[in-house]
């Protein structure tokens, strides 16, 4: 980016609250909207400015939510929780966020998707492949937000596929520690450190990388029984047992697009250096 633009980050929580911190650094003036009140005084502290927004709620206060998209890019970094519903409400939120977008400056969008967006395809994934998902599961929740952002008239939308997130407060070894009967441990973990996260991100927004698909996943990708074994010792808790399975049900996501088009190297490459 030539000039440092005002951007919005919506999500200002596990990976919107230190990427927000960095921009501030960086010297971006940065809008920063969290659902909890008690953090409000911390995003202030740094040096972002604060908004309470939740979208969930039926009497949101669009003047906030107009106030808060008053920027030229809007990272959108909401968890869908499809399970609660299965995602009609979190559809509900997108859809009410893209009416907001139509009267707002922005005109570039960072939508922070997830790649189990697609099915397992027991083989190597790439952004292509996305086609399965639209023809196998055309209601797919976290689907239809992403058309939602990308055929917005308005602005230009990047979607950014993340692994299984780690780093921080987000121990591997506690997810699958004492579990019994496992499954699936044969299959490849497709992951990716919070650290990463934010570089690329910041570097999507510093190279104008708009209107593209990527995919980011660390380039190893161990056995799951591996991984969360490992995990789990390094915490000092009792690792999982898994099954012994004649089937396994996975994917490998492959982030060569994203690492050519960024020049991009992972800072950390294998999960089984995350603990």
């Amino acid at each position: 980016m030539s000039e440092k633009e005002k951007i919005s980050i919506m999500g200002c929580g596990w990976l919107g609250l230190p990427l927000a911190a960095q921009l501030v650094k960086a010297g971006y003036e940065v809008n920063g909207s969290t659902t909890s009140p008690e953090k409000l005084e911390l995003l202030q502290t740094e040096g972002i400015s604060p908004y309470l927004l939740n979208l969930q709620r039926e009497a949101s206060d669009s003047e906030a939510l107009q106030h808060f998209l008053q920027s030229k890019v809007l990272v959108l970094n909401i968890p869908p929780h499809l399970r609660s519903d299965g995602g009609e409400s979190y559809l509900k939120q997108m859809h009410l966020l893209v009416k907001a977008l139509a009267s707002s400056p922005v005109n570039r969008v960072l939508f922070v998707s997830s790649t189990s967006v697609y099915p397992d395809l027991n083989r190597v994934v790439t952004e292509e492949d996305i086609a399965f998902t639209a023809e196998q599961q055309p209601e797919n929740m976290l689907l239809q937000a992403e058309k939602l952002f990308q055929r917005g008239d308005g602005w230009m939308t990047t979607i950014l596929r993340f692994g299984g997130l780690v780093g921080e407060n987000r121990k591997p070894g506690r997810f699958l520690a004492g579990k019994k009967h496992v499954p699936n441990g044969d299959a490849p973990v497709n992951l990716i450190h919070l650290d990463d996260c934010i570089q690329i991100i910041y570097r999507i927004i510093e190279q104008e990388k708009w209107g593209e698909v990527y995919h980011a996943c660390a380039d190893q990708h161990p056995l799951r029984r591996e991984f969360y074994t490992q995990a789990a010792h390094a915490l000092g808790l009792t690792p999982p047992e898994f099954d012994d399975m004649q089937d396994t049900h996975f994917k490998l996501i492959n982030s060569q697009k994203l690492k050519d088009a960024l020049s991009y190297s992972f800072l950390h490459p294998d999960p089984m250096n995350f603990f």
